[in-house]
């Protein structure tokens, strides 16, 4: 049998490696096409990636546009928990120039490359020796970067970089179908005009929530705009959104962001309260309370507009134990405050909070000042209520 040449021998080789590339792209698109969640679709990646690279470490970081700087959301790999948590700003360090510029870098000898040298006096103790590093494009430009991290990238051939470009080129696939379906999911759960959740949502999470074993106690507020109506006839429907959205920014802020807010409807809306029983519960209800009454809206406009609220309050488990039970205890307590003062926050089993006509932020003295008629617990349907009491 005759010896093969040099030649042959390459060639074999060469055919050897495309087809492990062909393996590889296969196993990388089937992911793509098999699932959206990012973290499993850039894990395969990547872990395709350290197969052929060796690296000691190997991870991916995004950018984020809000504070111009990328952070980790994959390191793997020898002591790769040094990477985790740590924010590169953009164009600092190699990652950072790489995201900055778009362009591609790879550093045989990190003790000799500056922006590597000066970056890490600031993060002392990476031990990074060598690094390779290739921005992921986007049609929206550079949204991350991937870095490999003391592997042997000065015998890296001009085909491995190119193969690495393509590895980033499905990275970028998959980045950017993870944030459609985010700002998908995100779409079908928000209010367009407020820009709080809706009411779906409202189900969803409660839903969640009672679907636990724990099922730890919370609250939910609802509170009704007072008199809305005069104001979409005085200044029409336009003004009138644009109030409601005003109204939807301040409820965010003075809540915070761990309390989900929902428009419910026209000029209604809902907080859920997790982890407030009632005291708690009322105590935050009561800060919402007194923000909206000392807000001036739709200043920009020139209108300077002031709002009053008829809210109610309800605490799982304490009065209701089911989805609809907690939501009609609230709603009871705001129709009650509705068809009576206005202007008030009512707790379920404590009555309305405010005596009439004298809020100045002293609470009664009386849990149960007013007596809760019928129609507050219950006693007629909510659309009943809704028919019947003025706007």
């Amino acid at each position: 049998m005759a010896r093969k040449s040099q030649k042959d021998l390459e060639l074999e080789f060469t055919h050897a490696i495309q087809q492990d590339y062909t393996r590889l792209f296969h196993d990388v698109a089937r992911a793509l096409t098999s699932t959206l969640e990012l973290e499993i679709v850039l894990t395969t990646v990547m872990t395709k990636m350290a197969q052929f690279f060796g690296p000691e470490r190997w991870s991916m970081m995004l950018v984020d546009k809000e504070k111009n700087d990328l952070y980790y959301v994959i390191a793997v790999g020898e002591d790769s928990k040094s990477l985790r948590g740590l924010r590169v700003p953009m164009g600092e360090g190699v990652a950072g120039w790489v995201a900055l510029t778009g362009n591609p870098m790879v550093v045989p000898d990190t003790s000799v490359e500056p922006r590597w040298q000066e970056f890490s006096r600031k993060n002392p103790g990476l031990n990074i020796n060598s690094i390779a590093c290739v921005p992921v494009r986007s049609a929206d430009g550079v949204v991350g970067v991937i870095q490999l991290l003391n592997s042997k990238v000065d015998l890296l051939s001009d085909y491995s970089i190119q193969f690495l470009r393509v590895l980033c080129d499905f990275t970028a696939i998959a980045v950017r179908n993870a944030a459609d379906m985010e700002r998908i999911h995100l779409l079908s759960i928000s209010d367009d005009c407020t820009g709080l959740f809706n009411a779906r949502h409202l189900y969803t999470l409660l839903e969640e929530r009672l679907a636990t074993n724990q099922r730890a106690p919370f609250s939910l507020l609802f509170l009704d705009l007072d008199h809305f109506k005069s104001i979409n006839d005085t200044h029409g429907h336009l003004v009138g959104s644009r109030l409601l959205a005003e109204v939807g920014d301040l409820i965010k802020q003075t809540i915070g962001p761990a309390v989900p807010a929902f428009r419910y409807g026209g000029d209604e809306f809902v907080c859920l309260l997790p982890d407030h029983g009632k005291v708690a519960g009322r105590e935050l209800a009561t800060k919402l309370f007194f923000a909206l009454r000392e807000a001036r809206f739709l200043e920009g406009e020139g209108l300077s507009l002031e709002l009053r609220a008829s809210f109610g309050m309800a605490t799982y488990p304490d009065d209701a134990r089911d989805i609809e039970g907690i939501i009609k205890a609230a709603d009871d307590m705001m129709y009650h405050v509705k068809g009576t003062t206005r202007d008030n926050l009512a707790v379920a089993g404590m009555g309305s909070i405010f005596s009439p006509g004298t809020i100045d932020g002293h609470e009664t003295s009386t849990a149960a000042n007013d007596a809760v008629p019928a129609m507050a617990r219950g006693g007629l349907p909510a659309e009943s209520r809704r028919d019947s009491v003025p706007q």
